[in-house]
């Protein structure tokens, strides 16, 4: 890990860090918009499978982490590259979801035949969805001063639930693109009895742990929160 700090410590008037996610998840684009704070999309250009396949022995968790910080580091490096580090430095995310059921990790199911087998399989039972996070500081330069990595994991508690209803819900086309074949924010909350851990984290991106994260790298999560319309 690179030396941390904030890249505007020290200044009377500090330039404000920009935030980019580096996932097209809309899911994890609304846990950053209700958690009012400002980003913007920077896309990773990252070969899932291959990274996959160049750790075969990896744990559900291990995969997690290591996708994470694979699409990070890729947008921190697409950044630099561009000359796209904000002025007062950037913080970058990187996340990827790995679900674990009976030890073997699954993905995004992407086909609808491949989603109603995974939920006739997990209706009724538990699984654990792990999110890694990978958190990078950039300097206005675009240098990378340091990053943070870490995999959050919940126990998911799924609803018994008959074909009909199973199949309803992969018709929706909500599963496809989830790990897991499931979300909890979204149509497929009524099939989810509760989550133990932290539910953003299922989503797709832990707040609270990047409030975390940001601090190892000496950046206040505070200074980026978005105090416009706050009335509730």
């Amino acid at each position: 890990m690179s030396t941390p700090g904030d890249p505007a410590a020290g200044r009377g008037d500090p330039a404000p860090v920009t935030l980019v996610l580096g996932s097209a998840s809309p899911a994890r684009a609304q846990v950053l918009t209700r958690a009012r704070l400002p980003f913007r999309v920077a896309v990773s250009m990252v070969d899932e499978e291959a990274v996959g396949a160049r750790s075969p022995e990896a744990t559900p968790a291990e995969l997690a982490g290591l996708l994470a910080a694979a699409k990070g580091e890729n947008v921190a490096a697409q950044l630099a590259a561009e000359d796209e580090a904000g002025s007062g430095g950037t913080i970058v995310i990187g996340c990827d979801s790995v679900f674990e059921l009976d030890g073997n990790a699954h993905g995004k199911p992407y086909e609808p035949e491949v989603a109603l087998a995974r939920w006739r399989r997990q209706a009724g039972r538990t699984g654990t969805l792990h999110t890694g996070q990978w958190v990078g500081l950039l300097d206005s330069s675009g240098r990378l001063r340091g990053s943070s990595e870490t995999v959050v994991s919940a126990v998911v508690r799924f609803a018994e639930a008959d074909e009909a209803t199973l199949a309803a819900y992969v018709a929706t086309g909500e599963p496809l693109h989830c790990a897991g074949a499931f979300t909890i924010d979204g149509a497929g909350a009524a099939l989810v009895d509760g989550v133990e851990g932290d539910p953003n984290a299922v989503i797709g991106l832990s707040v609270s742990t990047l409030r975390a994260q940001c601090a190892e790298l000496g950046v206040s999560l505070a200074r980026l929160w978005d105090s416009s319309n706050a009335a509730c």
